[in-house]
């Protein structure tokens, strides 16, 4: 019994035209219209991985994890009915308007919707871009990570951990409690965030190339207000992005070049280095909510010389790859 990925995510807002802007034109995801009243989007070869539906909220709407087999959609609901979380068995309406063979839902003590699902739809078109890039990082690594506000760490901890099976893969307890959770080889595909709030703070997308996470960066930078972190790398995955305002006011990490993980030997741990070692600067923080402090992390991190281990230097790898670019 395994949830082995995030697979797809949904958000309520009737900005459709923004949307359609923002992540195909500057996300590079293929926009595919749902009949005036949603758009999706797909980012490889499954049917979709981001739906935006027209209706009020302007957040998530729902968080779409895959399982192993079509069995543990039933053992899990069964695991979750008897901790007494109300679990909903998906109509084949509903399981055909995410593409899926398969699923249930249920909320967790946040009150966001969880769909749990088995077997996405594999489209019979090739994807193609809203931007020129090389793709996502997609495949068993699922659509990215999704990071959610939490109000008590205390309750949604063991949701995810005891009765979901998320591992954990690190945490920091400065400036605020930040828990990661692995369910694949990517270092994190959840997280949360100790600000004792509730809602969703961002979901990820990693490109699979560094050219084209730039060039985004350059596109974004075009618009005023629309880059939320700076350029920067993260301590615990080695992720180099930034992090761009959405249409829907939560944030979107446009990554490169995040850390794989080994589930089997992997040891969780506690971090002490702040969320990065360079950049991230949040330009919408004040220097008295957050900014200095944060920044002052980072170069503490800096000053005691922290950094990612560097990448092993292959000369005859970058020879073949650039004869396959020419």
């Amino acid at each position: 019994m395994a949830i082995i990925a995030l697979g797809y995510l949904g958000v309520r807002s009737d900005k459709l035209d923004d949307w359609g802007d923002f992540a195909g034109k500057l996300l590079g995801m293929q926009k595919i219209d749902r009949g005036g009243k949603a758009v999706a989007f797909r980012m490889d070869d499954k049917v979709q991985r981001l739906l935006v539906s027209d209706e009020p909220g302007e957040t998530l709407a729902f968080l779409g994890f895959e399982v192993a087999a079509k069995e543990d959609l039933q053992a899990y609901a069964a695991r979750l009915d008897a901790a007494g979380v109300a679990v909903t068995m998906a109509t084949k309406e509903l399981a055909d308007r995410r593409f899926v063979e398969d699923m249930i839902w249920f909320k967790d003590p946040g009150g966001n919707r969880v769909e749990l699902f088995y077997k996405p739809m594999i489209a019979t078109d090739p994807f193609v871009p809203g931007r020129p890039i090389d793709g996502f990082m997609t495949g068993p690594l699922g659509m990215g990570h999704a990071v959610l506000h939490v109000k008590d760490i205390d309750v949604m901890m063991p949701f995810y951990r005891d009765l979901l099976d998320f591992h954990v893969s690190d945490y920091g307890l400065e400036p605020y409690g930040l828990y990661f959770f692995h369910l694949n080889n990517r270092h994190h595909s959840f997280a949360m965030v100790g600000s004792g709030q509730l809602g969703f703070h961002h979901f990820m997308v990693e490109f699979q190339n560094l050219d084209d996470l730039g060039q985004g960066y350059d596109l974004a930078q075009m618009e005023e207000g629309r880059v939320a972190y700076t350029l920067g790398r993260h301590t615990n995955d080695y992720m180099t992005s930034y992090y761009a305002h959405s249409p829907s006011g939560f944030f979107v990490e446009n990554g490169w070049g995040g850390r794989l993980i080994e589930p089997d030997t992997w040891e969780p741990h506690q971090t002490h280095d702040g969320p990065s070692f360079w950049g991230h600067e949040r330009l919408y923080l004040t220097e008295e909510g957050g900014r200095k402090r944060l920044r002052d992390m980072r170069l503490d991190a800096a000053a005691r010389g922290r950094r990612a281990p560097p990448v092993a230097d292959c000369p005859w790898l970058f020879g073949e790859l650039t004869k396959q670019g020419k």
